[in-house]
């Protein structure tokens, strides 16, 4: 069980370091930060149910996930090689659509929110 702990309080610390590369070194994480706390406020301010919230909520953090991986892909590409290749660039451009599209999906979750309290 302390060495199952051990490993548990290890990984938090590797998620945590991975997380602070990430903002130190990527701008579009601390705009995806700013934007969820804006829309955390309003999740907040508005009449929402408490699923409503939740899924809102968990919409953005996941944001911040696809940003997380869209790094990690942009740095294992970038470590292989310097050169140019369509692959690495392809690689990237799909890293970057994948945060694209979660953005884009939450945009549409909270649309459907905002027009059932308008209805």
């Amino acid at each position: 069980m302390r060495h199952q702990l051990r490993q548990v309080k290890q990984r938090a610390i590797w998620s945590w370091a991975g997380f602070v590369h990430v903002y130190r070194t990527e701008a579009s994480l601390m705009q995806w930060l700013l934007a969820n706390a804006v829309f955390a406020v309003l999740a907040f301010v508005l009449p929402l149910s408490g699923a409503e919230r939740g899924f809102l909520l968990m919409g953005g953090v996941l944001v911040l996930a696809a940003e997380c991986m869209n790094t990690a892909i942009e740095r294992v590409v970038d470590d292989i090689s310097t050169e140019k290749r369509a692959a690495a660039q392809q690689a990237k451009d799909a890293g970057s659509a994948a945060v694209a599209v979660a953005g884009v999906a939450v945009g549409i979750a909270w649309v459907g929110v905002i027009a059932g309290l308008i209805w």
